[in-house]
């Protein structure tokens, strides 16, 4: 009992913290929601039927549904090579994973502009080849900012699917060798469904990691691009509607939330199996 009181005043000093550094803010954000301009409901309504709120919430969708696939395609080869590789490909594999995690967003975006805008690096060198006369659209528009995206959020991607990945019963796999089974067959029909929980794992968290962009979008879409977080943005700066830029704060947490029970859930299954 003694120990019980000590952990729970031991966890007060962080249960303060989340109170007042997330649940207050977020209740003021649901407050404004419904009381300006005017209280009401108007805003989610206007959220939720507004052609142009609508259109930036379909691009957001489709924006991170393509970057969550292409990531993880990408995240699940690397992590193959930092699981079951040699000794140093390991090692590249996880300096390629860690040193991104110490080059911020905002760096990695003028990088992405630097190689892809009209006079960049892949559109000079293409046409000093003679491969193309005129220079590639590859910026201000949503293939740049998938591309961006993708390159920020397959670091992410990596851990859960190592994590199931290590946990594969090897005897399993040697007991598929032993039956003949070719490599490839053993990869489609016996790792990668062993695996199939790491990949829903990290698609969600890739997904639920790409709503909430704002820089990505913003530099390499070029305002062509228009996501939910940049919405929020020129809804509070540029052109005020704090009250619809409070309810479409709201309708992304509560996104992200149902997101995130649904990582919590994934897990619980796949620690279950």
């Amino acid at each position: 009992m003694f120990r019980l009181q000590r952990s729970s005043w031991l966890l007060a000093p962080m249960l303060a913290f989340m109170v007042v550094a997330y649940l207050a803010p977020f209740l003021g954000v649901v407050s404004w929601s419904v009381t300006l301009p005017e209280p009401g409901f108007g805003q989610y309504k206007a959220a939720l039927t507004d052609p142009l709120v609508q259109s930036v919430f379909l691009r957001t969708l489709r924006i991170c549904g393509a970057v969550a696939v292409l990531s993880v395609l990408g995240a699940y080869l690397v992590t193959l090579i930092w699981v079951r590789g040699t000794p140093r490909q390991r090692l590249a594999i996880e300096l390629c994973i860690l040193v991104p995690f110490w080059i911020s967003v905002l760096t990695r975006a003028f990088g992405w502009l630097a190689l892809l805008s009209n006079h960049g690096i892949i559109n000079s060198t293409l046409i000093s080849l003679g491969l193309i006369s005129e220079p590639l659209e590859l910026v201000r528009n949503q293939f740049g900012v998938i591309v961006g995206m993708t390159h920020f959020l397959i670091p992410f991607a990596v851990f859960p699917l190592a994590t199931s990945m290590r946990n594969i019963d090897e005897r399993v796999m040697l007991a598929a060798r032993g039956l003949g089974a070719s490599r490839t067959r053993i990869f489609w029909q016996v790792f990668l469904p062993m695996t199939s929980s790491g990949v829903v794992g990290a698609l969600i968290l890739v997904f639920v990691f790409a709503l909430g962009f704002f820089v990505t979008p913003s530099l390499l879409g070029g305002g062509r691009s228009v996501m939910a977080a940049e919405l929020v943005y020129l809804r509070v700066f540029q052109s005020p509607d704090w009250g619809l830029a409070s309810a479409i704060s709201v309708i992304m947490m509560v996104c992200i939330t149902a997101l995130l029970m649904l990582i919590m859930r994934q897990d619980r299954v796949g620690g279950g199996k």
